[in-house]
């Protein structure tokens, strides 16, 4: 398959062409012949309702599951094409659910970000421990730099994760719902700080719920529906009422966030109409 390409000539970061995922023993694909492309500087947005796909993109990218059809690309390179250390070097992953397996200090887990860009035992390079110490500042973790990753909070524990995908300087960083456990404060700095990453030339793939907020950030939204992409496109595009509601399956409104003037979602209430997945509870 000829790789998916910029207008210049120049491969895009991270792309997915016909990509369909079953998972074994269920009756449909999870995705089927989703196509996306993530440029290099700009966030783009995956997002859709529960069971919509969106993190099944993520676990194909990890190599997790299976495809069935279609092709996962970096760089123009088919995903099956890279070892493991050049992929890492090359995209950092934050995915959704992750427990800690050692109770590591803090400094310790995020320095495992380093591992792609050193041999198994060497020590850290003084580079390393400078990546280390900003990644904990850009995650808002270092005053945490010696405390046992066991005992964080679940907000402090998904900083520290994002953190340790900073410290691997990656130059395409995928975000499955980041925000999870995070405060109004920490979930607005994540996003200003992604936002700060896609500007100094990193791509940016985010998973996430927060159809507001990705609207104020994110260059490219897609919008995953049963599987298959709904629309596609900038804020203005995908953030059409009628569009969400046949999606989420609930009466919603579509209005302008009166700081940045992009479109916002104002879900209406709908419970007594029996709207959506409500009527099901």
């Amino acid at each position: 398959m000829t790789a998916v390409a910029r207008p210049g000539g120049a491969p895009v970061a991270l792309a997915c062409a016909g990509l369909t995922v079953r998972y074994p023993g269920h009756d449909r694909d999870a995705l089927h012949d989703v196509s996306l492309t993530v440029p290099d500087a700009a966030v783009t947005a995956i997002v859709g309702p529960n069971g919509s796909g969106k993190s099944t993109i993520v676990r194909a990218m990890l190599r997790r599951i299976p495809i069935a059809a279609g092709v996962i690309t970096v760089r123009g390179r088919p995903l099956d094409a890279w070892g493991h250390r050049a992929l890492a070097r090359e995209v950092a992953v934050v995915p959704q659910r992750e427990e800690p397996v050692m109770p590591l200090r803090v400094d310790e887990f995020v320095a495992l970000g380093c591992h792609p860009r050193r041999s198994a035992f060497g020590a850290l390079a003084p580079a390393d421990r400078r990546l280390v110490g900003e990644a904990m500042e850009r995650a808002g973790v270092a005053w945490a730099a010696h405390r046992r990753i066991d005992m964080l909070s679940g907000g402090e524990w998904q900083r520290v994760r994002i953190a340790r995908a900073l410290a691997q300087d990656a130059k395409v960083l995928v975000c499955d719902e980041p925000t999870t456990f995070l405060d109004v404060a920490h979930e607005m700095a994540l996003f200003e700080l992604l936002d700060e990453l896609a500007r100094e030339g990193k791509a940016v793939l985010l998973v996430s719920h927060q159809l507001n907020l990705v609207a104020r950030f994110a260059a490219q939204l897609v919008l995953l529906a049963n599987g298959q992409v709904a629309a596609s496109g900038g804020a203005d595009e995908v953030m059409r009422g009628e569009v969400l509601e046949r999606v989420y399956g609930w009466p919603l409104v579509v209005t302008r966030d009166p700081a940045v003037g992009a479109p916002a979602l104002l879900p209406l209430r709908g419970r007594a109409r029996g709207a959506g997945p409500a009527a099901g509870w």
